[in-house]
């Protein structure tokens, strides 16, 4: 049978057509799909961890237990991950342990560009990295045999390009899910205290060699003789763009990017004349090449920095840009990514504005507020760093000049801010922590998380009390405000950058996605011509339902003008618009109001 599928939607089916039972994961574009799909099949367990170190150590304790696990996320959720990545590929797995990781060229979604393949090396652990839908469904089949014959836990690289984009898959149907067979006490090769680890240290490097030598003849390393002029080693989502941009050269298209096959690389060059190496963002599989003393053609050329596409190629191996017809178009404006129509962050974030605090941002919806016109965000780093930095900020800061606020987002507390926060009362801060709690993970797609209730299964579960927790760390200025009344959250940001010792505002109030998808909504709100002077001050929180018109632009008659310097008048989309009031608190002449039933 055959189906149109993502990359994503394939790696899970892959997964279960496995017999796969086991998922966990954090949610991060572009990974996230691949653990929702795999959680709707029949029989598996799937869960979201509060983060994705949390997430591969459950993952590891399913593989030790017997079982075949699959731990998912993007590239710098691997960061997170790292600490117990790198002492597992010691360890070995027992049952079957794969680390799917999406990779973010262009960065997309992303605050950098990292090439996850560098990781692999780094905790020798080898590396799947398919080209297409149907490849990543075979792949994550291949990565869990790899990871049982050779006891390794094993990388499965997708890009976003792979996971987001469709493609036909060819669908077998699913084996018996394989149970576990239960833990094996063995300390000598499950305590990696120092004289346990010298000794697996040893074997690591065995079954580096092992799996070098398998790569050799692993039917995802394929050769390609056409054309021997020219000749092409490249991987993954790369090969596509360069088999389009040089359908009669020879290639060598790798499927297992850590360890390389040495030999097969080696007699592939002997067969082309001039040998290019194409790949997405570091030069990984070039500098091995160089290593062998092979002269290969790539950086150099082609860019170490986003996406490929074919006129890239082309661009970089000919020097001519490959001739684009394209249609023309209006001169249309800019259209930047903006926060909701009746987003709860965006009160809060017109506060810091008004209010010049030096805000130290996370990642979230909320990071958009940086931009025009609300401004009310001044950094962004990682995740969790937001608490952090708000403390080291107000460490260095002279006594009495603490304009410094943290703030980040439910989700991302529960990932990495808690311990940021105890740090903070244990080391004596006097910093403000804010907790944008909109009661979800809306940035990546609406996900729940332990504040939430339900688990990615959809059952109820125990929900995180922040407020209990806070109180319970030592932080004794705890208050809740609702981020879309300006004036309540005004005061507390005021009071609590006022106060004494640490400081904890949960800013609570539901997406609005999230409201919308529960039928919740308020009236619409509208504005009252004859009323409106022209003064922009509803503008200046750039909802998208709200616009600016010139007189001129209005459909309707002109209302009289106010002052003599009115130019045009605010205009609200009722179908945009869900009556958050935030813009009507801002009106000082009231008119904006409800959308009555005649108009």
């Amino acid at each position: 049978m055959n189906k149109l599928m993502s990359g994503n939607e394939a790696i899970a089916r892959g997964a279960y057509e496995h017999g796969v039972t086991f998922a966990a994961a954090y949610p991060g574009t572009p990974s996230t799909e691949i653990t929702q799909e795999f959680s709707r099949y029949e029989g598996v367990y799937a869960e979201w961890a509060p983060n994705e170190k949390i997430a591969l150590e459950a993952a590891i304790g399913a593989a030790f237990a017997g079982g075949d696990a699959m731990a998912v996320m993007k590239h710098v959720g691997v960061n997170v991950a790292a600490d117990p990545l790198f002492t597992v590929s010691y360890t070995g797995t027992n049952g079957g342990l794969v680390v799917v990781v999406a990779d973010d060229p262009s960065m997309h979604s992303s605050q950098n560009e990292q090439d996850s393949r560098n990781y692999a090396r780094f905790a020798k652990i080898p590396m799947l990295e398919p080209a297409d839908s149907d490849e990543a469904r075979r792949y994550i089949r291949l990565a869990f045999e790899l990871s049982r014959r050779f006891d390794t836990p094993v990388f499965l690289r997708s890009t976003t390009r792979l996971s987001h984009s469709k493609s036909v898959v060819t669908l077998d149907e699913p084996r018996e899910q394989r149970k576990a067979t239960g833990a094996v006490k063995n300390a000598a090769k499950f305590v990696m205290v120092p004289a346990m680890a010298r000794g697996r240290r040893v074997v690591v490097e065995k079954r580096m060699r092992d799996i070098g030598k398998f790569a050799e003849t692993f039917s995802g390393n394929k050769v390609e003789i056409n054309n021997p002029s020219m000749g092409i080693i490249t991987a993954g989502m790369a090969y596509n763009y360069a088999k389009e941009a040089f359908p009669e050269a020879s290639f060598l298209k790798l499927g297992m990017v850590n360890p390389l096959p040495e030999t097969m690389i080696r007699g592939f060059t002997d067969r082309v004349d001039t040998l290019y190496v194409i790949e997405e963002l570091d030069p990984v599989i070039e500098d091995q090449v160089r290593a062998m003393g092979i002269e290969v053609i790539g950086k150099e050329i082609f860019p170490y920095t986003n996406e490929f596409d074919p006129g890239v190629l082309v661009e970089a191996v000919t020097g001519k840009s490959p001739i684009k017809i394209r249609p023309e178009l209006p001169a249309l404006p800019n259209r930047p990514p903006n926060l909701c129509p009746g987003c709860p962050h965006r009160g809060l974030f017109y506060v810091f504005g008004k209010l010049n605090v030096f805000a130290a941002g996370d990642i979230g919806c909320y990071t958009l507020a940086f931009q025009r016109p609300l401004q009310g965000l001044d950094s962004c780093i990682c995740m969790g760093a937001s608490v952090g930095m708000a403390h080291g900020m107000s460490k260095a800061q002279e006594d009495g000049k603490n304009n410094v606020v943290g703030v980040i987002g439910d989700s991302t507390f529960i990932h990495s801010g808690i311990t940021s926060l105890l740090n903070m009362v244990y080391n004596r801060s006097n910093s403000v922590v804010v907790i944008c709690d909109n009661r979800t993970t809306a940035m990546t797609g609406m996900q729940d998380h332990p504040g939430t209730g339900v688990t990615l299964q959809g059952r109820e579960t125990k929900a995180l009390d922040f407020e209990r927790l806070a109180r319970s760390m030592g932080v004794d200025n705890v208050r809740v405000v609702n981020p879309l009344d300006l004036k309540e959250t005004r005061e507390a940001i005021k009071d609590e950058l006022a106060a004494e010792g640490p400081s904890l505002v949960i800013a609570r109030a539901p997406c609005a996605l999230l409201k919308s998808k529960d039928g919740e909504s308020m009236s619409p709100l509208m504005v009252e011509r004859e009323r409106c002077t022209g003064c922009r001050a509803c503008i200046s929180i750039g909802c998208p339902a709200i616009s600016w018109r010139r007189f001129e632009q209005l459909d309707e008659p002109i209302p009289e003008k106010k002052t003599k310097k009115q130019e045009g008048i605010a205009v609200i989309d009722p179908a945009e618009c869900n009556g958050c009031t935030v813009c009507s608190q801002l009106c000082k002449v009231n008119a904006i109001v409800e959308v009555r039933d005649n108009d």
